[in-house]
């Protein structure tokens, strides 16, 4: 099963710089796409279809402002918008997540505090709910991949010039004990991370381009422990531009079933 997940930068944008007809050649089973930017009607466009797939969006009711897709080959039994915490602040980032027999995969955008919409404070209750929800759901018999741009790295080898991001959104130290506790005490994987241990790998270049600037490994395919052991190949597509961030691309050992 290959799983594919980006953070476009606005659909546009990446469907005009050559993302769709790259996508209908990579064989994925499942791709999670954020940061869409557009209204949902918007993303039922013919040129925002791929053959062969079900399609899912999920927009911000803002204008030109995040929202997520799912495209599937199997059709879900169920599907998920948004997280909802009681807080309410899911709503900052913007999540959907399709549901099969035991497995559910989630796209998810969270809140990057880097714009005038966002807060750091905005960013840290939507972990902290974020944190609550995935150890409540990890008494489950389900598995989950959670696809997305989380909008924070975890060790100095994820982040190009660490020392001098230390102090910068997405590399402060509560970002990254976060993450931390996400794997050493909730028990998820860092899909990439299992079979890619690189220290160059990044995904994100916040000044657009590739090269150009501190590189970032901010887009992750965080899954269930069970899954983690399925992971077979973890790669960043890196030939090809289509926004600031980089195509993540994971086979795992396993079927789509409906």
């Amino acid at each position: 099963m290959r799983v594919i997940s980006l953070s476009v930068d606005g659909i546009v944008q990446s469907a005009q710089r050559g993302l769709y007809d790259w996508l209908a050649n990579q064989d994925a089973d499942l791709i999670c796409l954020q940061d869409l930017r557009v209204r949902e009607r918007d993303m039922e466009k013919p040129e925002y279809q791929l053959d062969g797939y079900f399609a899912y969006f999920f927009d911000s009711g803002t204008k030109n402002y995040n929202g997520v897709a799912i495209y599937t080959r199997v059709q879900p039994k169920a599907l998920i918008y948004g997280l909802g915490f009681s807080s309410g602040v899911d709503m900052e980032g913007r999540y959907l997540q399709v549901d099969y027999e035991q497995l559910s995969v989630g796209s998810l955008l969270a809140p990057s505090a880097t714009s005038e919409l966002e807060s750091q404070e905005v960013k840290i209750k939507f972990f902290d709910d974020f944190q609550a929800h995935l150890d409540k759901i990890t008494r489950k018999r389900r598995e989950y991949i959670f696809c997305g741009n989380w909008a924070m790295a975890h060790t100095p080898r994820d982040v190009s010039n660490s020392a001098e991001n230390q102090h910068n959104s997405g590399f402060l130290p509560h970002e990254r004990q976060w993450l931390s506790q996400l794997y050493n005490q909730l028990g998820y994987v860092d899909a990439f991370r299992r079979v890619n241990k690189d220290s160059d790998e990044y995904s994100w270049w916040p000044k657009g381009l590739k090269g150009d600037g501190d590189g970032w490994r901010t887009d992750f395919q965080v899954v269930s422990n069970s899954i983690g052991a399925k992971v077979e190949y973890a790669a960043i597509y890196k030939t090809q531009q289509f926004s600031s961030h980089m195509p993540v691309i994971i086979d795992y050992d396993m079927e789509l079933q409906p």
